[in-house]
């Protein structure tokens, strides 16, 4: 589902990536791990066509992403990767409903069919009493769903989630690493998760180990 061959990627004089090869395959949850500064995040926004690569090859679900211009990537993204963060970026002036719809109806989805679609996220995910909730009548923990919901309305590829439960407490941290097993499992999504938490990492189908800009260490969680 992600490959990735040969990724570079410096910053002025800072080397960050240094010839990063993975496969991930589909239906994968995956953890990167490592002190910061190792490259996690930017490995991350490379695969998730935020960020360029220097040199080097990215692969989503077969398609290459290096050649696609501006416009074609953004398409792309918006198709195949979804994205959550460690702090949700919803929209305040929309309800969860209205920001759970956004990615769809960019995509060009009717309003009858995002609307459908972000109901059935969102009511299995337990907030279908919170629809009509604006961000900042919501949890953290909420809005953080209503954020993996959003990843989620366009039925992506991959998932990549950058410390996603890094802004919560322990109780919400552990219910949202539990939600994305339970989306596994019930939608067949690949995830790669950047994280700190050596709780999600042990729960992972593999822990991916940076340092200094290469990958270390790849070992069954």
């Amino acid at each position: 589902m992600i490959k990735t061959q040969d990724i570079h990627k410096s910053y002025g004089s800072l080397e960050v990536l240094k010839g990063i090869e993975m496969e991930i395959a589909p239906g994968e949850i995956v953890t990167i791990v490592g002190a910061s500064g190792a490259g996690k995040t930017t490995l991350l926004q490379i695969v998730g066509t935020l960020d360029k690569a220097d040199r080097g090859e990215v692969w989503i679900n077969g398609k290459s992403t290096s050649g696609l211009r501006d416009r074609e990537l953004a398409r792309f993204r918006n198709r195949e990767v979804g994205f959550v963060f460690q702090f949700h970026h919803l929209l305040p002036e929309f309800t969860a409903l209205e920001n759970v719809c956004m990615p769809a109806l960019i995509r060009g989805d009717s309003r009858q069919r995002a609307t459908s679609k972000a109901m059935e996220l969102l009511t299995f995910m337990g907030l279908e009493a919170r629809i009509d909730h604006k961000p900042s009548e919501l949890s953290g923990g909420e809005a953080q769903r209503v954020a993996v919901a959003r990843a989620l309305v366009n039925n992506p590829s991959v998932v990549l989630a950058d410390e996603p439960s890094g802004n919560l407490d322990s109780k919400m941290a552990a219910e949202l690493h539990n939600l994305f097993f339970d989306l596994r499992k019930e939608y067949g999504h690949t995830i790669v998760i950047v994280t700190h938490n050596m709780e999600l990492a042990k729960m992972s189908d593999r822990q991916v180990l940076m340092r200094d800009g290469i990958i270390v260490n790849t070992e069954i969680a």
